[in-house]
């Protein structure tokens, strides 16, 4: 009787590790996911009056990390955002909570993921190829 306690439970911690831990891979890629599009994001805010004055490509900072952070928050999660010059960093942290091992106690891991966007200039003059 305690040979088959001990296997159900650890069949049942084994497949605790596999659920959970694909859990957590899932939750990783998610918070790559989302620092990746939050730097996007930031980096669409440009400082366009230095841009115009001297098509110079800056961000203007503090509109960068707002936005950047407003994204973040809206799937959920927390993070942290720094613009400076032309790039915005993001670094997201993302709960994962468990299914299987919040039963033993472990009821959530932290994935986190930093991402970096770089404003750039588009085209500066007439498509080579348009008449």
């Amino acid at each position: 009787m305690a040979f088959v306690v001990v296997c159900v439970a650890g069949l049942f911690l084994c497949t605790g590790l596999v659920l959970d831990g694909g859990l957590v891979l899932a939750g990783k890629v998610d918070a790559e996911d989302e620092a990746q599009e939050a730097a996007r994001v930031g980096s669409q805010h440009v400082d366009l009056v230095r841009l115009r004055d001297s098509r110079d490509v800056r961000l203007d900072g503090p509109q960068a990390e707002q936005a950047a952070l407003t994204y973040v928050r809206s799937v959920g999660d927390t993070g942290r955002a720094r613009a400076g010059g032309d790039t915005v960093t993001v670094t997201v942290t993302h709960r994962q909570t468990m299914q299987i091992l919040s039963l033993l106690g472990i009821h959530d891991l932290v994935a986190t993921a930093t991402a970096t966007a770089r404003a750039e200039q588009g085209v500066s003059g007439p498509f080579a190829g348009s008449r």
